[in-house]
């Protein structure tokens, strides 16, 4: 079971590929704020309400100096799909094996209709300018998620 981080903490590197194939690394973004958020699974509903609502307010936290990227175990044709159907403009990365899920405490047991499973835990972590961990917030809801980040941070 993987750690979750604390504020304060140095968000681990990583670079992964993009729905198009390009990797992207945390380093790219050093000077800005960036919100990684971690989803469960291209083109299912939640995922799909939680990627719009980014995807709606982009440029507004992209005015308040923050970077979104999203991050899921699929692979990038799964993620291009998503990208296209949903007209998604918030970069997203696949981590198949799941490595940096791991690092960033969002892959671990969770409690799925009442039982006891192994996957990804939804999960946002919001780094600084330079890369420590603002925020870190584990198990929030795909729904109305955006807004209250929004609040929480007093944009």
């Amino acid at each position: 079971m993987s750690e979750r981080l604390q504020p304060g903490d140095t968000a681990p590197a990583f670079t992964l590929p993009d729905a198009d194939g390009k990797q992207v690394s945390l380093a790219d973004h050093k000077g800005r704020k960036v919100i990684v958020y971690f989803y469960p699974a291209a083109l299912t509903p939640g995922c799909t309400k939680q990627a719009c609502d980014f995807t709606d307010n982009l440029d507004f936290l992209a005015g308040h100096g923050y970077d979104v990227i999203g991050i899921s175990p699929d692979k990038p044709e799964k993620l291009a799909k998503f990208r296209e159907k949903e007209e998604l403009s918030v970069t997203l990365l696949g981590d198949p094996d799941k490595q940096v899920l791991e690092a960033y405490g969002a892959y671990g047991e969770k409690k799925l209709y009442g039982k006891v499973v192994t996957g990804v835990i939804r999960s946002t972590v919001i780094v600084d300018e330079a890369g420590k961990v603002e925020r870190a917030l584990y198990n929030v809801k795909a729904t109305g998620h955006v807004a209250k980040i929004i609040k929480d941070l007093g944009l």
